[in-house]
Parts: C-alpha cells; structure tokens; sequence
C-alpha cells in the first residue's frame, strides 16, 4: 500500500477522523475513528545517497509514527470533550490537535513529493510552463526555495503553493508543524521539512546541502499532479 498520494486524499482523510455514530437512546454522539502510518511508496533506502536510509527509516517509523500515534489520542480526547460538552477543554487541546495533525498532514505531502533518481523527471507540461512564467526556469525556482528554507528559524516548513484565487504559484514556509493551510487558502504542492531530524544524522548543521540533494530526488510527477487537481 502506498502512502498518501496528495492533498485532497490526505485532507480527507484527517477530516474523516471523527465518526458518527447513533446511540440507543437516540442521542448521535462523537466517535474518534484511528489515522493511520501511512506506508512509503519506496523503500527506505531508495533516496540514497541524497537522504540515506537510516534517516528515512528513523523519520517515518518515529517521528512521523509519533505525530500520528499523538494525534490520534487528542482526537480521542476531542471526541470525549465534544460528547461531555467541555468546551474549554476543546480549546485547550486546539493547538496540540494543530502541531500533531499538521506533521501528520505535511509528512503524507513529503513522502510522496520525493522519489528514487531513476525515477527523476523534469516538470513539464502545464507546471512547467508555470514555472518558468513565475521564476524563470527550474534551477531559479531550486535557488529560491532552497534559500527561503535555508532561513526558516528553528524548526518548519519550506513549500511551493499554488494560490487558487491568483491562479499564481510561489514560495512560502511555515513553522514547526503548521501545514500551508495556515497562511491562507493555498494548496501544498511540494514540501520539504527542515527540522533537524529530517537531515542531522547525514548532513550534521549543514542545512544547505541537504536541500541542494533534496532537488536531486523531487517526484516532479506528483507535483504535476497535485498541480493539475488544484488547477482542474
């Protein structure tokens, strides 16, 4: 089984997280249904030597496991809350509920936005027009979105979002685990996750030469596809 392949599967998928059921008396109360670990649709050592193995298999078994594992007992706690009608409780629980579904969210995005090198293809088509329209070719769009990541304090996110109003796409980033939906109603197309996890092991404080070697595994495919959805 693959893992989540793009965003509208993924957002349903966390939407879906609470169930309805009846209960015998009537009443309709609310149940938490489990999110699950997504598998990846490569091996672990499939991205080597950009991002090796050991990096991979550490991130997506404990740190991507851990948001999931976490999120899931704060929809437990919510569904309980909403059932009691603890309202401050619900408040209270808003921003863990954030923090650990957005690294759910933002790492289905990352496992799928990458790819083996033998699998690597140039955009092309409708994304690739696009990208040369807004930045001026690819290798502009790498220098810009490498650099914008490169300068996230701490801990986040570096994207390249589509912008359904504008019909536009750009560069952006958020922080910690905040997933794009954020700033605003734009569509993830390509993520990279700059917390140390995903890179120390391999490429120590080196931030820089981790995301020069990310664009060298870019699953250009789902990007287009992610594009094409937004823009259907």
């Amino acid at each position: 089984m693959k893992a989540i392949s793009a965003t509208k599967a993924t957002t349903a998928k966390v939407a879906g997280a609470r169930g309805i059921r009846a209960t015998c008396a009537g009443r309709r109360s609310v149940s938490a249904r489990a999110v699950p670990l997504p598998d990846l649709p490569y091996d672990y050592g499939a991205l080597e030597p950009y991002i090796s193995g050991d990096i991979m298999k550490l991130h997506h078994q404990m740190h991507h496991g851990t948001y999931v594992k976490n999120f899931n007992g704060l929809l437990e706690k919510q569904a309980d809350m909403e059932n009691k009608g603890d309202y401050a409780g619900l408040i209270s629980i808003q921003q863990a509920i954030k923090f650990n579904g957005g690294g759910h969210v933002n790492h289905s995005i990352f496992w799928n936005n990458m790819c083996a090198k033998s699998d690597y293809v140039e955009p092309s088509g409708a994304l690739g027009k696009k990208i040369e329209e807004t930045f001026g070719g690819l290798e502009a769009l790498q220098t810009k979105m490498s650099a914008m990541s490169a300068g996230v304090q701490g801990s986040g996110w570096g994207w390249l979002a589509y912008d359904p109003a504008k019909d536009s796409i750009f560069v952006t980033t958020t922080a910690n685990q905040d997933p794009l939906v954020t700033k605003g109603d734009f569509v993830p197309l390509l993520g990279v996750d700059v917390w140390e996890h995903a890179y120390y092991l391999q490429y120590k404080n080196k931030r820089p030469d981790y995301l020069a070697n990310f664009f060298e595994v870019v699953n250009w495919k789902d990007v287009e596809a992610r594009f094409a959805a937004a823009t259907a």
